[in-house]
């Protein structure tokens, strides 16, 4: 199962930016990652349409939400019932556009609270990879 990570936006913070990498370098032992920057809605649903089969998943306020272990849990049901890309769709400072909300798509939250989208970005990455450790009992998530 392939991992994508589609981001409305740029990783501006360079701090920010070396810690998502370091993030999605682990989770490539694991698991193909690919961490795409577009620049609006328009950018966003070119590549969503490219993969069609994909699941898409939404960071979103309003979204589901996980204990680490029951995000892993997810994760291998996911990658069980044959699904060949997850989407994870993470928006800007503006959230969502209209055009991508339209689309069919899941929805998850790390808290009530709001955090800036490029923190979001880490953590998404950081639940990634002790998802994945998890689920090879690495000691991690310890």
């Amino acid at each position: 199962m392939k991992i994508r990570l589609l981001m409305l936006g740029k990783t501006r913070r360079p701090e920010m930016r070396a810690v998502l990498e370091d993030y999605v370098k682990r989770i490539s032992h694991q698991t193909p990652i690919e961490v795409t920057e577009v620049r609006d809605a328009a950018g966003a649903l070119k590549k969503m349409d490219a993969v069609r089969a994909a699941t898409v998943v939404f960071l979103d306020a309003a979204g589901k939400h996980f204990s680490s272990e029951a995000f892993a849990k997810w994760l291998a049901e996911q990658r069980d019932r044959g699904t060949r890309e997850l989407i994870f769709l993470c928006g800007d400072a503006d959230g969502f556009p209209d055009a991508l909300l339209q689309r069919p798509h899941q929805k998850i939250s790390f808290s009530l609270m709001t955090f800036s989208h490029e923190l979001a970005r880490v953590m998404l990455a950081e639940q990634l990879y002790r998802g994945f450790a998890i689920l090879s009992g690495s000691p991690y998530p310890k």
